[in-house]
């Protein structure tokens, strides 16, 4: 934390080359102008109220579970790939096999939604179950990238799931 005051207000001084009117006759009578003061806006960052850190295990189980229905459903699971067809989303228990196809490809959907380096590390690091270690070998990059940009790509799935319904957030 910085010793600075943080002043509400911010005080500008024209120099003397400047000056005009009032200002300048104070200026040559060796008077101190007096000082403008403007409102100093703060930029409020817009994001999301909940962090979405928090919910990083949901979404990588969430992943398994889509591992799981995949293969159950009989396709391996095509995170690199095009979804087949357009599914439905659902936030309810999957329990028949038109319903784990319908999560299958809504996940897919989602999946399909990021980056191609955020679905490379999801698929190694959640669905191969490579370490970060292993993973960074694997796609060329260094141990502490992939410890930084990881869960970020976690949380980035994380709201299109939250968008998309199938992550519901407690109230």
């Amino acid at each position: 934390m910085s010793a600075a005051l943080l002043l509400p207000l911010a005080f500008e001084v024209a120099p003397p080359l400047a000056l005009c009117g009032a200002a300048q006759r104070a200026w040559k009578n060796n008077q101190a102008p007096t000082p403008v003061t403007k409102p100093v806006k703060k930029e409020v960052k817009e994001g999301p109220l909940e962090s979405l850190g928090f919910y990083r295990k949901h979404t990588e189980s969430m992943l398994r579970r889509y591992l799981y229905a995949s293969m159950q459903v009989g396709r391996a699971p095509s995170i690199l790939g095009d979804p087949i067809a357009r599914g439905w989303v659902s936030s309810r228990p999957v329990r028949t096999f038109e319903d784990a196809v319908i999560f299958v490809l809504d996940v897919e959907k989602c999946l399909s939604q990021l980056h191609s380096l955020d679905r490379e590390m999801l698929n190694r690091i959640v669905i191969q179950e490579y370490t970060q270690a292993e993973a960074a070998t694997l796609l060329g990059m260094s141990v502490r990238a992939i410890s930084y940009k990881f869960p970020q790509a976690v949380d980035r799935l994380t709201e299109k799931l939250l968008e998309s319904g199938l992550l519901v957030l407690p109230n």
